[in-house]
């Protein structure tokens, strides 16, 4: 009886050992990760505008457990220097320096003073570094670990700061990297002839992606913006997962290791949208991209994965209007943005029932049907309209200021449990690197 108790208890420890420590691609496929010792690599992904909301509907979405639950070891808080509720400029520059800032501001105090970042820390410790987004390149997350400038919206200037600095770039934004005479937002120049000069392979679509062989990248694979996942297919353009799985092939290279970003950038625009269906379709594929990233963790045993959000978007919720429900599985019938739906629609509205048949598989009522017509903003009619079938509710369109879920994989991993502040990520990846980060 007492050896039965014995091993009884043991099984139990173990089995909260591997809840501690352990992480599961595959439900199927159980494998402990290693949560400590030296990061070689550290991958930094940041899902822009993920809340526990997004999570739990995500699970609800996807109908089972998602890696983001087997990975979760911690919160953090997502304040800026002068709001409460945070940008993405001043949220990126607290993750990436260690330093607050105001709204707004990018790689700089709220005085004007240059701060250090951990892309540029590991830099300097012969690391390669890459960026990886759907966004412009140049937006503000991305930017927030290269560049110094007052203002967000400085995109051109933001261009010249990376090249060089970071070794893989891949996103959107071609017009920031070419002159004005060629259509594009530099003054003097042409950034992509000074890139290609410097070594970098210049890629322009998903199929020179996956091939591309250079040691150094810079994919633009849009004028502006990257496509929405659930626009993708009307594109030549790589995934997120594509792109993070491109960047680490490259940057793996390096016997110093690397330190890479992945941003999923419009699961945010999704939020402030109120677009329930593109905000689960994005963080689909950002999960896909976690996965690329984990799967490279598992074997090489020396990289650390961690997965952070800058804020909350949109103030979502589990269930809503007045409901004690949820019906998050209706959004796999919705196949096109909102903003594309309302694109769809001719100028008196005599096409919604049509639009809404065709890509959300949604019968709409009179009453339904009349909103859309009446609204000034038709896109965010059509996402409320869904929101509700779906009962997903939100609260603004904004940002708001709720701690934000963190997940971490790998060597050093522990150093991620419990709660933060934003300022805290860059020393703690530091500590998992073994590498000094301090500003001077």
């Amino acid at each position: 009886m007492v050896r039965k108790l014995f091993i009884g208890l043991l099984m139990l420890a173990l089995i909260f050992t591997a809840a501690g420590t352990g992480l599961y691609t595959d439900t199927a496929d159980a494998r402990p990760q290693h949560a400590q010792g030296k990061a070689h690599n550290v991958i930094l992904l940041i899902p822009d505008g993920f809340s526990a909301a997004y999570a739990t509907n995500y699970r609800l979405y996807k109908g089972e457990p998602t890696l983001f639950d087997q990975m979760l070891v911690g919160m953090m808080q997502t304040s800026s220097a002068d709001n409460a509720v945070t940008d993405s400029a001043a949220a990126g520059t607290a993750m990436a320096t260690g330093v607050k800032t105001n709204n707004g501001m990018l790689g700089m105090t709220p005085d004007g003073k240059v701060l250090k970042t951990i892309l540029e820390a590991a830099k300097e410790q012969g690391k390669s570094t890459g960026l990886v987004a759907t966004s412009t390149i140049t937006h503000a997350t991305p930017a927030a670990f290269a560049a110094k400038v007052e203002s967000r919206g400085q995109e051109a200037d933001i261009a010249p700061q990376l090249l060089n600095k970071v070794d893989v770039l891949l996103g959107g934004g071609k017009q920031f990297f070419l002159p004005e005479s060629e259509g594009g937002k530099q003054k003097e120049g042409n950034l992509l002839e000074e890139a290609q000069a410097n070594g970098y392979q210049l890629i322009e679509n998903r199929d020179e992606l996956l091939a591309a062989q250079g040691k150094k990248l810079l994919g633009l694979f849009a004028d502006g913006p990257m496509a929405a996942e659930l626009d993708r297919d009307e594109t030549r353009e790589p995934s997120l997962a594509e792109m993070t799985r491109a960047a680490i092939e490259v940057l793996k290279q390096n016997k110093k290791g690397f330190f890479l970003m992945v941003e999923g950038s419009q699961i945010d625009w999704a939020g402030h949208a109120h677009d329930a269906a593109w905000a689960m379709k994005d963080t689909e594929a950002f999960e896909l991209a976690v996965k690329e990233a984990v799967e490279f963790a598992q074997q090489d045993g020396r990289t650390l994965v961690i997965v952070a959000s800058d804020h909350d978007t949109g103030g979502m919720s589990v269930g809503g209007y007045d409901e004690y429900n949820s019906n998050v599985e209706i959004l796999h019938n919705v196949t096109a943005t909102g903003q594309f739906l309302a694109a769809q629609i001719d100028e008196q509205g005599n096409n919604i029932r049509q639009v809404l048949g065709e890509y959300a598989n949604l019968e709409l009522t009179d009453e339904e049907v009349e909103r859309i017509q009446q609204a000034e903003n038709r896109t965010m009619a059509i996402n409320t309209i869904i929101s509700e079938r779906a009962y997903v509710g939100w609260s603004s369109t904004a940002h708001t200021g709720v701690d934000v879920p963190v997940y971490a994989y790998g060597a050093g991993a522990d150093l991620f449990r419990g709660w933060m502040d934003n300022t805290e990520l860059p020393h703690r990846i530091a500590q998992a690197m073994k590498i000094e980060f301090k500003q001077e």
